[in-house]
C-alpha cells in the first residue's frame, strides 16, 4: 500500500486495546497522533504520546453520543480531507449506523446499515443468517424471558456440558450479577436453571443462546478478522489460531495469544457471506474447529476490528490503513483480496500476557512448539508495548498488567 501523507483525519471511538492497536497502526505509518473520543480512559491509551483522547460523560449512548457527535460534526465541517469514524466497541459500531444519515455529510461512515448490523449483532438472528449462507454453527436453541416467566421447565436439548450466552451482547453490558460472565459452560441441570433465573431477574430482557458444547481447549478456537470495501468486495482477510484465553470470568473469549494461520477454505467461505449481504467495513469472526465432525462452527460476529486484532498488523498487513486507502487514497477499487498468512517464515505471535505466562499454561502442541520458537527468534509483539510510545509510567502499566494476568491464570485457570 502507499505510504505518501495524506490529508486525512481519522477519529477513533473508544479507548480499549482495539483503538491503541488501531491508533499505533495509523502512526506507524503517518507519523500523527489519533484523536480518540470515549466515556472513560481505560489502561491501554493512558499515558500515551499517540491517542489524543477527549472524554465525554455518558458518551456510550443515546441521546448523549448523537448530541455530542453533532457537535463534533461542526468542529470537523472544515476539516481537510475525508474525517473518518472508526468504532472500536460494539455500541459504538450500532450508533454510527443507526445516526449515519445524520453524521456522513461530514464524517466517513464505513459501516452497514442499522438494520442489517443489528441482525448481526444479535445471536440468534445471526445463525438464522449462517443457515441461509450454508455457514457452520453450533447446535443452537433460543431461550426468551416470555419462557422464563411461564415458569414451566425450559427444555435443554443437549447434553452436558452446554454453553450459554446472551444473544445481545451491547444489552448484556448493562447487566449486573454475582457470577457474572461474558458466556457460560454450565454442566448441570441446577446451574442451568440458577444462571438462567440470575439473567432475567437482574433485567436482562434479550434472548439467551443454548448451544451444544464443542469438545475442546481454546487451541480450537479460530479468529479472523476482514476488511470489505466501499464496493462491497473483500479487500483483506487475515486469521488467526488462539492458542490461550483470558481465563477470568469477565473476560471469558479474549484471546491472549495468537499465532497467524493460512486457511483459504475459510478465507473462502466468509468472503461469499460478507459480499452476499453487500457488507462494508471490518468485520471479525469467532469460530471453533469440531473434531466431531471436522467443521469450524461460527460462534458469532463483530462489526468492526476484533479487541485482539493487532496480530493483522503486527503480521504485516496494517489493519487500521485498509480504510485509508479505500476512503482517501480511493487505491482498492480494482484490488484483489489479501488472503494473508500464506508464508509461515513470515509469522509473528501476538501476546496479550508475558512470554512466560504463555509457555506455563498454552496446551502442548505442534502450534505451541512453533510460537515459543518465534519467541525465541524475537519474532512476538503486543499491542500495548510499543517502541515508539514508551515511558516511565506506560512501563509500570505494562509491568502491572502482565503481573495481574499471572494472578488470574493462577486463580481461575482450569485445563479443558
Amino acid at each position: 500500500m502507499e505510504q505518501s501523507t495524506p490529508t486525512f483525519t481519522p477519529i477513533l471511538l473508544g479507548s480499549d486495546f482495539n483503538a491503541y492497536g488501531m491508533a499505533r497502526s495509523l502512526y506507524e505509518l503517518y507519523g500523527q497522533p489519533v484523536k480518540a473520543y470515549a466515556e472513560v480512559a481505560l489502561a491501554p491509551t493512558r499515558y500515551t504520546n499517540i491517542v489524543d483522547l477527549t472524554l465525554i460523560d455518558g458518551f456510550t449512548e443515546d441521546p448523549t453520543w448523537i448530541d455530542e457527535m453533532l457537535k463534533l460534526k461542526e468542529n470537523y465541517r472544515n476539516a481537510n480531507g475525508p474525517v473518518i469514524l472508526i468504532a472500536c466497541g460494539d455500541g459504538y459500531a450500532e450508533l454510527i449506523a443507526k445516526h449515519k444519515d445524520e453524521l456522513e455529510d461530514v464524517f466517513v461512515c464505513p459501516y452497514i446499515d442499522y438494520d442489517l448490523i443489528k441482525q448481526l449483532n444479535d445471536k440468534a438472528a445471526f445463525y438464522q443468517m449462517c443457515e441461509k449462507y450454508d455457514m457452520p454453527y453450533p447446535g443452537t436453541r433460543i431461550i426468551t424471558e416470555q419462557m422464563y416467566n411461564a415458569n414451566d421447565t425450559i427444555e435443554q436439548p443437549f447434553d452436558y456440558p452446554v454453553a450459554l450466552k446472551p444473544a445481545d451482547s451491547v444489552a448484556w453490558l448493562d447487566v449486573h450479577f454475582d457470577g457474572r460472565k461474558k458466556a457460560f459452560t454450565i454442566h448441570d441441570r441446577t446451574e442451568f436453571d440458577s444462571i438462567i433465573a440470575k439473567s432475567y431477574d437482574n433485567g436482562y430482557t434479550g434472548e439467551l443462546v443454548l448451544q451444544d458444547f464443542i469438545p475442546g481447549d481454546d487451541s480450537n478456537m479460530r479468529t479472523l478478522n476482514a476488511y470489505v470495501g466501499k464496493d462491497h468486495k473483500v479487500k483483506m482477510m487475515c486469521l488467526g489460531h488462539p492458542l490461550l484465553e483470558d481465563p477470568a470470568p469477565a473476560a471469558i473469549g479474549n484471546y491472549v495469544a495468537i499465532l497467524p494461520e493460512y486457511n483459504q477454505t475459510l478465507y473462502n467461505q466468509i468472503q461469499h457471506f460478507l459480499e452476499s449481504i453487500n457488507y462494508t467495513g471490518y468485520a471479525n469472526f469467532d469460530m471453533k474447529y469440531d473434531q466431531r465432525d471436522g467443521q469450524f462452527k461460527l460462534f458469532d460476529m463483530n462489526i468492526r476490528q476484533g479487541r485482539s486484532s493487532f496480530f493483522v498488523t503486527l503480521n504485516g498487513n496494517k489493519l487500521a490503513d485498509w480504510v485509508v486507502q479505500d476512503y482517501v487514497f480511493d487505491s482498492l477499487t480494482t484490488a484483489e483480496p489479501l488472503y494473508a498468512n500464506k508464508d509461515q517464515n513470515d509469522y509473528f505471535l501476538w501476546l496479550g500476557v508475558s512470554p512466560k505466562t504463555f509457555e506455563k499454561y498454552a496446551r502442548d502442541s505442534a502450534e505451541k512448539d512453533h510460537a515459543v520458537a518465534l519467541i525465541k527468534n524475537g519474532r512476538w509483539g503486543t499491542t500495548f508495548w510499543y517502541a515508539k510510545d514508551r515511558n516511565l509510567k506506560r512501563y509500570a502499566l505494562y509491568k502491572w498488567a502482565m503481573h495481574n494476568y499471572q494472578v488470574d491464570f493462577k486463580k481461575n485457570f482450569v485445563v479443558k
